[in-house]
């Protein structure tokens, strides 16, 4: 089916405005300090928040979807994201920027969890690894985008125009996905159940989503906390977030070569413990080093490995019928995580007074995923199973 390929790509290009649209708030960040006179803890809050609508809408996001079409879902949850993002651009008010905030983030929930499962349509039983690779690589790749150059306009028209920006890279995505999707697939009415787990199974399941949560966490920390640190050290904020993006573009090569790796060697436990140590041990030397370009070149050659086998993690514990309840605690766990893990690292660094404290904070979370593999495998759940 030549369309699914075709439909992919027209996906891949849509979820690139939601990964430019979250990373418009921590790329310009020393700005936001000039402009609303607000500290380091309370925009990490308003990173955060964006993922705070998750924590109500990623479990019963299935459910809207399926009752309303993918289409119409896609296409409401897009401009969720525009008004919030205008809302932003439009008002000089701090309660209007976290409104806008959680605006945005609400469309952006919904369109990543329809987004999954419209792939696992075109793709389920022929290529789903692959193809959830590339759909996890359009994260990286629009936050090394808003990296380069998101910054470069803020710093020549102010935050407004950021907005603004994001705005219309979100408006040109909905007419995009409006006249390039492809029909969908005609699914059959097998594996759509929606029991809900057994308890074995949940506690698998909430290990997994947790792992999944705190390794974003600590990647984020890089590119959220990461161009602040550099300004402190003097670098231009155009400068600081491009060195930045170098851990993004790279993370594009190392994830689907985290999954090849974990498929060919058949040892998927070993390359997600192992990947997050070396990653943890990279977050501990950037903080404390002038080879900046050098260590971030690393981090993005090693960061992405253990992101194919974490999301493995639910195949091995789902049967069909509880897939559709149980990725939405997977994702409602990541949510939370997401929006929880900013703002405690946005207030370290306020306590603190430098930025570094969130990197160091991203080193330990990271160094947490191991320990939460370990308790995932003493279930007998997720031993690898036939679905």
């Amino acid at each position: 089916m030549r369309n699914r390929w075709f439909a992919l790509a027209v996906l891949f290009v849509i979820r690139l405005t939601m990964a430019f649209q979250f990373q418009s708030v921590a790329a310009v960040a020393p700005l936001l300090d000039q402009k609303f006179g607000v500290s380091l803890a309370d925009i990490g809050w308003l990173i955060g928040l964006y993922f705070a609508p998750g924590l109500f809408l990623a479990l019963p996001g299935g459910a809207i979807g399926k009752r309303f079409g993918d289409k119409p879902t896609m296409i409401a949850s897009l401009l969720l994201m525009l008004i919030g993002e205008l809302a932003m651009a439009l008002s000089s008010s701090w309660t209007i920027q976290i409104a806008g905030r959680l605006v945005s983030g609400a469309g952006g929930v919904m369109f990543n969890v329809q987004m999954t499962k419209m792939i696992a349509d075109w793709f389920a039983g022929q290529e789903i690894a692959t193809a959830m690779a590339i759909f996890v690589n359009s994260w990286p790749a629009g936050i090394a985008l808003s990296l380069v150059f998101l910054p470069l306009i803020a710093t020549a028209s102010g935050v407004e125009a950021v907005h603004l920006t994001v705005a219309a890279s979100i408006a040109l995505g909905l007419v995009f996905f409006a006249t390039a999707y492809p029909s969908p697939p005609k699914i059959t009415a097998a594996a759509a159940g929606s029991s809900w787990p057994d308890r074995n199974t949940l506690v698998a399941l909430i290990a997994a989503g947790l792992i999944w949560g705190l390794f974003n966490v600590g990647f984020a920390m890089i590119f959220s906390f990461g161009p602040s640190m550099l300004d402190e050290r003097g670098w231009s904020i155009s400068a600081a977030g491009s060195v930045i993006s170098i851990v993004l573009w790279l993370a594009v090569i190392s994830v689907p070569l985290g999954g090849i790796l974990a498929d060919r060697t058949g040892r998927p436990d070993l390359v997600l413990a192992g990947g997050c140590i070396i990653f943890a041990a990279l977050m501990v030397v950037l903080p404390r080093t002038d080879a900046v370009v050098s260590v971030v070149t690393a981090i993005g050659l090693l960061s992405g490995l253990p992101v194919g086998p974490i999301m493995s993690l639910p195949a091995r514990i789902l049967k069909p019928e509880t897939r559709a309840i149980g990725m939405g605690i997977f994702y409602t766990l990541y949510y939370g995580t997401m929006m929880l893990g900013p703002a405690v690292a946005g207030a370290l660094a306020q306590s603190t007074g430098h930025a570094a404290a969130a990197i160091d904070f991203g080193t330990v979370v990271i160094l947490a995923c191991p320990l939460l593999l370990w308790a995932f495998n003493r279930l007998p759940e997720a031993q690898p199973k036939i679905a």
